[in-house]
């Protein structure tokens, strides 16, 4: 009888998978014939980041390679650092899009009403947001991994060898992910979920920001122990050696395999497989029914604990206005239908968990990194790196926003859903609330960039003007690539889909991403060819700016032109 049991899971299981195989299948010759063109960019900028990406990590590890007795070292600790943090992102990564997969989501909620077993049911969700949180670092790390490769002139078997580690390595943040998912959502409300999570980003970025500091090394140092000097500058990274950690594991094979010692490297592999085996054969045995409870209890579950709330509601039931509702009151200059769908947004942002706690890590570590400048711009004497260093700043922040457009503000039209035709039958109409949207948005994350980019110039100790110049650029920004965001959400929309994760993952929000990502290179070219508007009145400055402030207009206008004009033959 348990041979049966479980030969009818696997069957299950398998036929989940294939219907959902086939299913991102044909959806990804949809995309191709809606429009080659496209399609034909998109891949030619994914392309083009494996080649760019691989250029830079290639000749940069070659550059710490030169010098000799260091560059082996500092490779190393690079590498042990960087899979400490990537397996940190994708932990929380892993919990936040493991919650939304499986007690928020309308396909876990259909498939629980079929005769399809609990343990079944996660082990698809499980897998679905493994693969949904890890494709971005499986992309980021293939060119480091082959560029090390090539540096180090390894073996052709170092290649599958990787590439199997990396495979087993991503399952164990997936089921630390999950189980903590089902803890979070069987003892804790949405409101308490909330808030925990909120202070513990908090909490991890005021550790990042006041413990994660510089060690300053004198001269002296330097001149005579230059070891000693490095390993005083990497101090802070010693607990990526920890040897219990799972990077450890995976950067001690991937190491040993290219230094040619085999035995330690097994041994390492050895230890990554048997408990990625162990951890993940309790995930796809036991994690069935904890997962059946805790999705009864989260859908039973009264709205309790921390009444932070912006509607209170009174005891006959009417509703009084809120905080939110009082706020928007003031702002007399807003039609009140307007203040009505700002209010509208806000809420429903509040209320989805993984887009506020995403935003808040995104901007959160940028904000560490920009607090912890004040600890090094003494060493910064040269007017030429202290506007390296700005238009860095500059651009990781522009990235970010990048990343958060795409990810929350695209979007934010599909997510209306089936019903929006309702919404448009209102005297308000569909371009107004799209406007609304557009700016709500713009003037969020203007609040965050602005004061972010700000705080970078003044740690830097810029003057005045060059601090207002960067922050008129942040905010040109700011505005086209909200734009761009918003418009394409309209001229690609998938009101059919609930799962913010899913409507990102499809053509449109690919597409947002890649002219975003082309956008700010292509305005930091123009800025730093110019100089920035920082030196002298040539007339290269001037065309510089023209051009970054006409780029910046077409790809924000275009765009909303474009989504706005479509809007009048739209049908949902």
């Amino acid at each position: 009888m348990s041979s049966f049991a479980a030969q009818l899971k696997s069957s299950q299981l398998l036929l989940l998978l294939r219907v959902n195989a086939v299913h991102s299948w044909r959806r990804l010759l949809a995309v191709r014939e809606q429009s080659s063109l496209l399609t034909g960019i998109i891949a030619l900028f994914v392309g083009g980041y494996l080649v760019l990406a691989f250029e830079l990590f290639y000749h940069g590890l070659q550059f710490i390679a030169k010098f000799p007795g260091l560059g082996a070292v500092l490779t190393e600790r690079l590498l042990y650092t960087l899979f400490a943090f990537l397996f940190a992102l994708l932990l929380l990564s892993n919990l936040i899009i493991s919650y939304t997969n499986l007690f928020r989501n309308r396909e876990t909620a259909f498939l629980l009403s079929l005769p399809v077993s609990n343990q079944t049911i996660f082990n698809w969700k499980f897998i679905e947001s493994m693969i949904l949180a890890s494709w971005a670092f499986l992309f980021l790390i293939a060119p480091l991994l082959v560029a090390f490769g090539l540096v180090r002139d390894v073996p052709w078997h170092f290649y599958p060898l990787t590439v199997l580690l990396v495979g087993l390595f991503i399952i164990l943040p997936g089921v630390f992910g999950s189980a903590l998912a089902i803890a979070i959502g069987r003892h804790l409300d949405r409101k308490n979920f909330q808030i925990l999570l909120l202070l513990l980003a908090l909490v991890l970025l005021a550790f990042v920001a006041f413990w994660w500091k510089t060690n300053p090394v004198d001269d002296d140092l330097l001149d005579k122990r230059t070891l000693e000097a490095l390993d005083r500058l990497l101090a802070k990274t010693r607990f990526t050696m920890f040897p219990f950690l799972p990077s450890y594991w995976l950067s001690g094979a991937v190491l040993q395999w290219a230094e040619g010692i085999t035995n330690n490297a097994i041994f390492f592999a050895m230890v990554l497989l048997s408990n990625t085996l162990f951890f993940g054969s309790l995930a796809f045995t036991r994690f069935g029914n904890l997962f059946y409870d805790t999705a009864s209890a989260v859908q039973s579950r009264a709205s309790s604990g921390f009444k932070f709330n912006f509607l209170r509601a009174t005891e006959r039931g009417s509703a009084t206005p809120g905080f939110l509702e009082k706020f928007f009151e003031k702002m007399v200059w807003l039609k009140p239908d307007t203040r009505a769908i700002a209010v509208k947004d806000i809420r429903m942002f509040w209320r989805d968990t993984t887009q506020w706690g995403q935003s808040v890590m995104f901007f959160g570590l940028l904000g560490a990194y920009i607090i912890n400048l004040r600890n090094f711009t003494h060493q910064l004497s040269s007017p030429f790196w202290i506007h390296a260093v700005a238009f860095l700043n500059l651009g990781a922040c522009a990235f970010n926003l990048a990343s958060v457009t795409t990810r929350f503000v695209f979007p934010q039209f599909s997510l209306e859903g089936r019903r929006i035709w309702i919404v448009g039958m209102s005297p308000m109409g569909l371009a107004r609330i799209v406007m609304t949207k557009y700016w709500l948005a713009s003037v969020a994350s203007l609040a965050v960039t602005l004061g972010l980019v700000t705080l970078s110039c003044y740690l830097l100790k810029m003057p005045w003007a060059d601090v207002a110049f960067f922050g008129a650029v942040i905010t040109v920004m700011t505005f086209a690539l909200n734009g761009l965001a918003v418009g394409l959400g309209v001229l690609f929309p998938n009101v059919k889909e609930t799962n913010p994760n899913k409507i990102v993952s499809g053509f449109g929000g690919t597409l947002c991403f890649v002219v975003s990502s082309t956008y700010i290179i292509a305005a930091l070219a123009l800025l730093v060819f110019g100089g920035g508007g920082l030196h002298g009145n040539s007339e290269w400055v001037t065309a510089s700016i023209i051009a970054f402030v006409l780029l910046s207009f077409l790809i924000g206008w275009l765009p909303m032109k474009w989504g706005l004009k479509h809007l009048k033959n739209f049908e949902a």
